[in-house]
């Protein structure tokens, strides 16, 4: 076999080389949202993506330790004792590197007991005996006794990993005068800090190659140690055990038992997908495409042929494409291409045909019973197009199926955003799409009639998946719900520009005086906006405490300047704080007035798909964003006002909804009866904690239980209630154990919650909705401790969601069905804000009230407070 035939064996020292770049690599500048440090798994990626590139190995596998507890501890009790803990940024790197490489299909060996080099001198030894050309990629210099003409060691340079010296024997007889079986000899002698393995004093590298030429080999020097003169000769005879400990030590083992051999280590093409998640999990954005692109990795990610051939969509007129849907034995699924908010074009499908027509007066009449009609019909995306066609005047019926929202609530955590990322997903294929960037694209996308043929088959796919409780919670919640908001964002709320761009001028000359007064109290003119510039004034020029550490310095943001102003009173600082708080103020009104239509209202897009608790979000412009219960916050609600032709606005809310699902899922007596007596909640709990009568609860009793009673919901620890409440941490503790005496249900539903996620994966809502949490099993402490506090919330949290949804959808249906003019316009965290038409005001409190009471049946009454105003801040209750 010529040496161009033969396969190539690469082993890799994945821990080594991992610690390396994690050195390499500045720890803050790799953090993900989480708090996740990740440098050392970006470093080392980065390495073997470049690795594997330039080598195209035909066989691959990566080797790590499992401790640092091994036979040669065994043997040696202060073998690497020397070694520091590893940094704690470092800790829990090692499993998701390990994740990584497996969704890469690239094979990860360990073998308790045994170290990562022993696995990689087995590999090598059996590689080289069986033709193939070996590659040992380490940065610990024992593997240099595995270098001969069929192996070569790749050794990461004092630059980092980035740069590999490749030592093939004569490299090694040039760096070290003698050839690599030798040099275990030289350590053996010199001694290896780096694995607390002492050498004889004063020998170093030169004086042991002297005496291994001279005499041939260790064995023969140590036989004639007697015979080396000098203070040096001293220090060998009285080390000769050192030296024989050393050497057993750094001889690697070439015969490990393993699971595979060279041949089982063929590379494998990667799991595209998987790579997608883990990255996206570690926020790795420029390193996916190297990944994709590596030689010998993963094939080219080219578009894969649909398993059933794309049909050509048939061009139909309207009479006739409305005649093929009526005749359909089974669901379809509809596209309806949008232009400006209107229908373009609509394209119909089922398993194996499909069919389109261009939009016109004739199609919107053609097509409207049967689009009314109770027909199944499937969609992905569905709400700008049942937006765009009711602009027409066409509802739309038989709504059975939204691909997007199936996607989102099967992966809440990584929702897919388009029809294409669940094609790719769900059928392995591509979604043949035009090139927004040119001009004319060199390929043409699907067609409106192709992405429903597409649509139906993804489908079919999702629905395999959805666990039948899932299932329920988008047939019976989210698709009603859609359906609603569909008709809130176009109906839109009446916002008053005058009130707005008044309140903008107010403030712009505020923030203008706020800016003065801040440079006059420096004495010169920054920009305050600029991190860079406010790091430089208040942590070198003021000396100001530090706030926390980021990878662009001492952070500035504004919750770590609020917590420096408690401890520090400087006029910069408050009037920089004050401007922050006005400039923010401005943005979110200049934003809402830029949103205002002609018909004088905003209409903004509520997101079903922008939480992973089922929360609603919004966008363009975010209503969420709109503080609350401040004078500035009331004068920003108080421009939201009743529309022409409408006699008022009416506010619903929940009254501490989610601390009645805690009573209802925990079970808790005395939860339970403190709702069900009618009494406020945080006076009848202080009461019980405090053991005083509820009369006797003092305000700041009150603020304790209320901060314990929510703060346990999102997993508050004694910590943060010290910090929330400003007391000391042992008095935090003391109140959660009072609390807890007393309200012992609460506590054991928490710790059972996580218990039962940690068993199924997930958790549930009362409705069934499900959020996965993989993290609750992670060898990574970080990770897992974040999923636990997420797991402690999310069916409270997800479940207050449904209920608010539920109550959305049956007001919206009711008004419907009564013939009420009164609408939903919109729906802010745990409050609906409604439009009541003239002379309805008693229907719409009553559809309210009872919609709300009855949208979920718990072990305590669901309170609901109504307020009624002509603008939003008047509405208040």
């Amino acid at each position: 076999m010529t040496d161009s035939a033969k396969p190539t064996l690469l082993v890799v020292d994945g821990h080594s080389l991992a610690y390396r770049a994690f050195f390499a690599l500045p720890v803050d500048n790799f953090t993900t949202k989480d708090g996740q440090h990740t440098n050392g798994i970006y470093g080392f990626l980065s390495m073997f993506v470049n690795l594997v590139k330039a080598e195209k190995p035909t066989h691959l596998a990566v080797a790590f330790d499992t401790s640092r507890q091994s036979f040669r501890t065994r043997e040696y009790a202060e073998y690497k004792a020397n070694r520091s803990e590893s940094p704690a940024e470092f800790k829990g790197q090692i499993p998701l590197l390990q994740e990584c490489l497996a969704a890469m299909n690239v094979t990860v060996l360990t073998k308790e007991d045994i170290e990562a080099d022993d696995i990689l001198a087995t590999l090598a030894t059996q590689g080289a005996d069986q033709g193939y050309d070996v590659l040992v990629c380490s940065g610990d210099r024992d593997t240099i006794q595995l270098v001969t003409d069929d192996v070569t060691l790749l050794y990461p340079s004092v630059q980092g990993v980035s740069q590999l010296k490749r030592y093939d024997p004569a490299a090694v007889q040039e760096k070290y005068g003698l050839p690599p079986q030798n040099y275990p000899d030289i350590a053996a002698l010199v001694g290896e800090t780096s694995d607390n393995l002492p050498g004889v004093p004063k020998v170093g590298e030169k004086t042991a190659v002297k005496w291994l030429t001279q005499w041939g080999s260790l064995d023969a020097l140590l036989e004639n140690a007697d015979k080396i003169s000098g203070v040096v000769g001293g220090n060998l005879r009285e080390h000769l055990d050192d030296v024989r400990r050393n050497r057993a030590l750094n001889r690697l083992l070439r015969d490990v038992e393993l699971p595979v051999g060279p041949a089982d280590l063929a590379v494998q093409p990667i799991d595209a997908q998987a790579v997608r998640d883990i990255f996206a999990r570690l926020e790795f954005r420029t390193l996916l495409p190297r990944v994709f692109e590596a030689s010998g990795i993963v094939a080219a990610d080219e578009p894969v042929e649909p398993a059933t051939p794309l049909p050509t969509a048939t061009q139909l007129d309207p009479a006739a494409l409305a005649a093929w849907a009526a005749s359909a034995e089974s669901e379809l699924g509809v596209t309806v291409a949008v232009d400006g908010g209107r229908p373009a074009r609509i394209g119909l499908a089922g398993a194996t045909e499909a069919v389109e027509t261009t939009w016109t007066t004739d199609a919107a009449a053609a097509l409207a019973p049967w689009l009314a009609s109770d027909a199944p019909k499937v969609f992905s995306d569905a709400k700008p197009q049942l937006k765009a066609l009711r602009r027409d005047g066409l509802a739309v019926g038989g709504l059975a199926f939204d691909a997007l929202l199936a996607g989102w609530l099967l992966r809440p955590s990584l929702p897919d955003k388009s029809l294409a990322d669940l094609v790719d997903r769900y059928l392995g294929e591509k979604l043949p799409e035009a090139d927004p960037t040119q001009l004319v694209p060199e390929t043409e996308g699907a067609t409106p009639g192709q992405l429903s043929w597409f649509t139906v088959r993804v489908v079919e796919a999702l629905r395999a998946e959805l666990p039948e409780s899932v299932a329920e919670v988008l047939t019976d919640i989210e698709l009603p719900t859609l359906l609603a908001l569909a008709d809130m964002e176009l109906a839109g709320v009446a916002v008053s520009h005058e009130k707005l761009s008044g309140f903008s001028g107010e403030l712009s000359t505020r923030a203008d005086a706020l800016a003065q007064d801040a440079y006059a109290a420096i004495g010169r003119e920054v920009n305050l906006g600029s991190p860079k510039q406010l790091q430089e004034v208040l942590f070198d020029e003021l000396q100001l405490p530090k706030t926390r550490k980021t990878k662009t310095g001492y952070t500035t943001d504004a919750a770590a300047l609020a917590d420096l102003q408690e401890s520090v009173d400087h006029p910069f600082l408050a009037l920089l704080l004050a401007h922050r708080e006005a400039t923010k103020l401005r943005q979110i009104i200049d934003s809402l007035d830029v949103a205002i239509a002609a018909d004088g209202r905003v209409h903004t897009t509520y997101v079903q798909t922008g939480s992973q608790t089922g929360r609603l979000s919004s966008t363009d412009p975010n209503l969420q964003n709109i503080p609350v219960r401040t004078a500035e916050s009331r004068r920003i609600r108080a421009a939201f006002e009743v529309g022409s032709g409408y006699e008022t606005l009416l506010t619903a809310d929940y009254s501490q909804i989610e601390m009645r699902i805690m009573a209802h899922l925990s079970g808790d007596p005395g939860l339970i009866e403190a709702f069900n007596s009618g009494e406020d909640l945080h006076r009848f709990v202080g009461a019980r904690v405090f053991g005083v009568e509820p009369a006797e609860v003092t305000p700041f009793m009150r603020t304790k239980v209320k901060a314990m009673s929510y703060g346990l919901v999102y997993g508050l620890s004694a910590f943060g209630l010290s910090k929330q409440l400003r007391i000391e941490q042992s008095e935090a503790k003391q109140l959660m154990m009072e609390y807890f005496a007393r309200f012992g249900a609460v506590r054991d539903y928490l710790r059972s919650s996580v218990e039962q996620a940690k068993i199924d994966g997930y958790t549930e809502t009362i409705f069934g909705r499900r959020r996965p949490f993989p993290d609750l099993s992670s060898p990574n402490r970080v990770l897992r401790e974040n999923a636990e506090r997420a797991a402690l919330n999310a069916p409270i949290q997800g479940s207050a969601a449904d209920i608010m949804k539920i109550a959305l959808f049956h007001i919206h249906e009711q008004f419907a069905a009564e013939g009420l003019a009164s609408r939903i316009l919109l729906q802010i965290h745990d409050e609906l804000v409604i439009e009541v038409a003239d002379g309805e005001w008693d229907a719409a409190e009553r559809i309210v009230r009872e919609r709300m009471g009855d949208a979920a049946t718990l072990s305590v009454p669901l309170d609901v407070q109504i307020g009624r105003g002509a603008n939003w801040d008047d509405a208040a209750h």
